[in-house]
């Protein structure tokens, strides 16, 4: 771990600007198993080879199934929820997504963490709005396999002005 990381964070929300830029990881770890992406292909109907037909698969550039995109970023509100723990708010909401990237795959098998790392907190007309900078590895992938700005909504709560 770096001097900037811990492992994770419980925080009251009137003081959540203190861990701002300190990133907090890696999350309980998710194993990406067949069964798991073949599930999601199903729930969404996004059927393509490459991620439930493992001997078509096992011919192709990534040599084995790969998760879905989605089904990786699907995992990130979970992973920013363990490692960062929000006390005096009844809830937060996910509120959106400002970017998404998938810079690599996650292997049928992988095991996958999350990082977080808060980057705004500000009052908005509906509470306060946490953007997170939040980042999904695999074992033995070189680059991340998600990395995506992730919006929180504290709905009813609103932060002083002062940062």
């Amino acid at each position: 771990m770096t001097p900037s990381q811990t492992s994770a964070a419980e925080v009251n929300i009137e003081n959540i600007r203190s861990i701002q830029g300190i990133e907090y990881g890696p999350s309980e770890p998710v194993q990406m198993s067949q069964s798991r992406i073949d599930l999601f292909a199903e729930a969404t109907g996004d059927l393509q080879w490459i991620h439930i037909d493992p001997v078509r698969a096992a011919d192709s550039v990534f040599g084995s199934t790969i998760a879905h995109g989605f089904l990786v970023l699907s995992l990130i509100a979970t992973f920013n929820q363990q490692l960062v723990t929000i006390s005096g708010a009844a809830s937060r909401l996910n509120y959106g997504l400002n970017k998404v990237r998938f810079p690599s795959t996650a292997p049928v098998n992988s095991i996958l963490r999350g990082y977080t790392t808060l980057s705004s907190a500000e009052s908005v007309r509906a509470g306060t709005q946490l953007v997170f900078e939040l980042k999904v590895v695999a074992e033995g992938v070189e680059k991340p396999v998600c990395v995506a700005e992730f919006i929180s909504l504290v709905p009813g709560i609103h932060l002083s002005d002062e940062a």
